[in-house]
């Protein structure tokens, strides 16, 4: 995440409304589909575009972690174009994914992500997060 040195104002005012829910929904739908693919052994060989969805997953889990520091240096306008970035290159990344597969797994696959994501908790969106993830 950017950082300035000079003092910000706090994300309150600069966050929009309703952020860290839509970063946890996006979360939770992102390890759905990670979980999924696993499972279905549909990405065994790690394609650049699952690479995508790895790094945005990170790149959602790193803004929740800066949701949760204390007011401080970071920069939260650039914090927070970087994570709307991320947040609508979701479904492109989903699509550059589901292009790889053949129809008969793509099939599968959207068939089982709405049971892998009904398994999920909410609190799951914050699991790999230093200090939120209650296994660690």
């Amino acid at each position: 995440m950017t950082r300035s040195r000079s003092r910000r104002p706090t994300a309150d005012h600069l966050v929009p409304p309703g952020l860290r829910t839509r970063l946890e929904t996006a979360r939770l739908e992102l390890r759905a589909w990670l979980r999924a693919l696993d499972e279905l052994h549909l990405a065994q060989e790690l394609p650049p575009e699952l690479y995508r969805l790895m790094e945005l997953d990170a790149d959602l889990a790193e803004a929740l972690l800066v949701l949760d520091q204390p007011d401080g240096d970071f920069n939260w306008t650039a914090m927070t174009a970087d994570t709307l970035a991320s947040l609508a290159a979701v479904p492109d990344a989903q699509a550059a994914m589901l292009d790889l597969l053949t129809p008969a797994e793509r099939r599968h696959l959207t068939a089982h992500v709405p049971s892998v994501r009904a398994a999920l908790q909410p609190s799951d969106a914050y699991l790999d997060i230093p200090g939120r993830d209650p296994r660690a």
